[in-house]
């Protein structure tokens, strides 16, 4: 080790006193006071050396350990999007089901609608049917019942059709049962009341 001048070591490190100064503050250069006069300690260029090659060592073991952690945090980050991608498919595959499901118990409603409308407005079709529902109605009078059976329709089935709740449909009913054997837009048979909507009106009986 050496000592030289402000001026000496600014010269050597080809920097500027400033500099030097800096750096004796920061406690990077040795400073020895001799005399008054302010030295600045330089190792010999082979220790300097040494002392690279040390702290060059060590520098490179800091970048291996720290690129060493940077991958195991990537490691634990792609783990988790897999996670989180996994996690999402799995809810889009649910969510799927249960429209699918929704669609099926729909189609079964429709379904069931679509049979008693087909089983009471077009019961016509089928002659042995008629004559069941016309319950003992003479042959002779068969094209009658037909025809009258395609056009009226049981309370029960009406209402099943419009979709009242259990506390509406009684209150219709037992208007309807009031009227039964006074109002001609109404028809009594074997204790079931029919309805006509193609040809009346009974908005007044359903308010």
């Amino acid at each position: 080790m050496k000592k030289m001048t402000i001026a000496d070591a600014a010269e050597y490190f080809n920097v500027s006193k400033e500099a030097i100064h800096n750096r004796i503050r920061r406690g990077s250069l040795d400073c020895i006071v001799d005399n008054g006069v302010k030295y600045v300690a330089v190792e010999s260029p082979k220790n300097s050396a040494s002392t690279t090659i040390v702290n060059d060592n060590r520098y490179t073991t800091y970048i291996e350990q720290e690129n060493e952690r940077l991958r195991d945090k990537v490691d634990v980050l792609e783990k988790e999007t897999t996670r989180l991608r996994d996690q999402r498919e799995q809810m889009l595959i649910d969510e799927r089901v249960k429209v699918e499901q929704i669609y099926k118990e729909r189609d079964a409603q429709l379904r069931s609608v679509l049979h008693v409308v087909a089983t009471k407005f077009l019961s016509h079709v089928n002659t042995d049917t008629v004559m069941e529902e016309a319950n003992g109605v003479d042959a002779i009078n068969a094209d009658v019942v037909e025809n009258e059976i395609e056009e009226w329709v049981s309370l029960k089935s009406f209402l099943k059709l419009k979709r009242y709740n259990d506390k509406e449909k009684k209150k219709i009913k037992n208007r309807f049962e009031a009227l039964a054997d006074e109002d001609i837009r109404l028809s009594s048979r074997e204790g079931k009341i029919f309805l006509n909507p193609s040809e009346y009106d009974y908005s007044d009986l359903l308010l």
